[in-house]
């Protein structure tokens, strides 16, 4: 395999350094890595020398690397899809914000914005003929606190047999914004990417930094970071875990984990103030400390609230009704997992063991390492048990991580970023892996910069995951993958 081989702790390269080959070369690089097993984690456009790059960064589980190969698209290239499926979204993206042609695309339909002046045809939505054949439009707004998303089902009485999902409500104009940075608003960005995942987009940014500029974070910083890491994921995963319950009216377990995903945010807040992280990971370390007696209580609440949530979800898992409804609902197999590119708990729940922090680990999950939660039916039982295992796994992670906190400081001195220079960042968010490429011009600011949330990844899953299913399961299985909609409009 050619293409620049990178750790995934702490290295960045120069951008002349990044292999570029012609595009046969590139879609063949990048399809046989797949057949071995390696994922795209990005596929984006970056100015280099007055000219538009693909970039494409794979990921090499076996050797833990991170792999960069760059080709010349012009304004119009084959597209890459047909043979790299995990592309597709990335090309529709592309096509979208560059106005670069991925010709032969099965479906150029934009992925944030429908513009009918650019390309004929592409911002029709899917429909499907035939007798009794209907079609139900929801959204995009919806009741409560949902945000923005456009959902349009083709169905056959109750059957589904197509959902189009159509996103882009949420777009605040990210990546443009932090061209030219960074600068002192931008780690705030950062943490507002998507707002339930403050810690994981924060440390990606931290990490990207970290690498530009040649520094690592202290070893007890990068403890630290991990803990905050870990507690975000045991409060999402207890808050899905009660929407999953309170979505079939089994109240005990609704009740218990609504309260419990408080606990486990306030955990959060012992040790910076914020309930969700904000102000905790910064370029170079964290904030803020703990000391033996912050650490003590933490570890102490965390006792409790793994208990309970222990005998919370012991209900779940004993009710036939649930069972019933949990069980053989949108399915999605490993073979279709593999395609669409799924990450974090909707690919091991299918049988995908992808994890960043087993795959690629940096920072302390190199002194901790973790093993994947894997499941192999891949409905909404799978990914609710893989939910579960997790929040077990991460209370683990974290007694001792604290019980083991290296000594010294919390905050290395920053420099400033080389000039010409790429830097991509790997974090194991609570949904999923989280992808941030940053590329640095001439002066050592940012002419680029690439933000890929898991909820990218991961929409298509949901689609395929309704095929065949009654449309009254559409809201258990959307709450199975809990998506973001801001994260993926950026």
């Amino acid at each position: 395999m050619i293409g620049l081989a990178m750790s995934p702790s702490g290295e960045s390269a120069g951008i002349h350094d990044i292999p570029v080959v012609d595009l046969p070369r590139f879609r063949g690089e990048l399809a046989d890595g797949i057949r071995g097993g390696d994922w795209l984690a990005s596929l984006s456009v970056v100015p280099f020398d007055g000219e538009s790059r693909l970039l494409a960064v794979m990921i090499e589980p076996r050797t833990g690397k991170i792999r960069l190969l760059m080709a010349l698209p012009g304004r119009a290239y084959p597209t890459l899809s047909p043979e790299v499926p995990q592309a597709h979204r990335f090309e529709r993206e592309i096509f979208e914000k560059d106005g670069i042609v991925p010709e032969g695309h099965q479906w150029l339909k934009p992925l944030r914005f429908n513009r009918p002046g650019d390309r004929p045809g592409v911002t029709n939505f899917f429909s499907v003929g035939g007798g009794e054949v209907h079609e139900v439009a929801v959204g995009p707004v919806h009741a409560g606190v949902i945000e923005p998303g456009h959902f349009r089902f083709q169905c056959h009485g109750e059957r589904v047999m197509h959902l189009e999902i159509a996103l882009g409500y949420q777009h605040r104009g990210v990546e443009k914004s932090l061209v030219g940075g960074p600068g002192i608003r931008t780690v705030s960005v950062m943490e507002t990417l998507a707002g339930d995942t403050s810690i994981g987009h924060a440390l990606a940014y931290a990490q990207a930094m970290e690498s530009l500029s040649g520094v690592q974070a202290p070893p007890r910083a990068q403890a630290l970071r991990a803990v905050a890491l870990e507690l975000e994921r045991m409060a999402n995963h207890t808050g899905d875990l009660g929407a999953l319950s309170g979505d079939v009216a089994f109240l005990p377990t609704a009740s218990y984990c609504g309260r419990l995903r408080g606990d486990f945010l306030n955990l959060t807040a012992l040790i910076c103030g914020s309930r969700f992280g904000r102000g905790l990971v910064r370029p170079g370390g964290v904030a803020f400390d703990v000391d033996g007696e912050r650490s003590g209580l933490i570890l102490a609440r965390l006792h409790d609230a793994v208990h309970d949530f222990g005998e919370a979800t012991r209900l779940l898992w004993d009710a036939s009704s649930v069972a019933a409804r949990f069980e053989r609902i949108g399915m999605v197999d490993k073979k279709a997992a593999l395609d669409i590119g799924l990450v974090g708990p909707a690919a091991r729940a299918s049988g995908v063991p992808r994890d960043v922090r087993f795959e690629c680990p940096a920072g302390w999950y190199r002194e901790v390492p973790l093993l994947p939660a894997i499941e192999q039916a891949g409905d909404v039982m799978a990914r609710a048990r893989i939910r579960w295992q997790e929040v077990h796994q991460s209370a683990v992670f974290v007694r001792q991580a604290l019980g083991s906190l290296p000594d010294g400081g919390i905050m290395s001195g920053a420099t400033q970023l080389r000039p010409d220079s790429v830097a991509v960042s790997l974090v194991e968010g609570w949904r999923g892996a989280i992808c941030h490429v940053a590329v640095t011009g001439p002066d050592g600011k940012f002419s680029s910069y690439k933000v890929v949330d898991p909820s990218f990844h991961n929409w298509s899953g949901l689609a395929w995951a309704m095929r065949d299913m009654q449309i009254s399961d559409f809201p258990l299985c959307n709450k199975s993958f809990n998506l973001s909609y801001c994260g993926h409009d950026l």
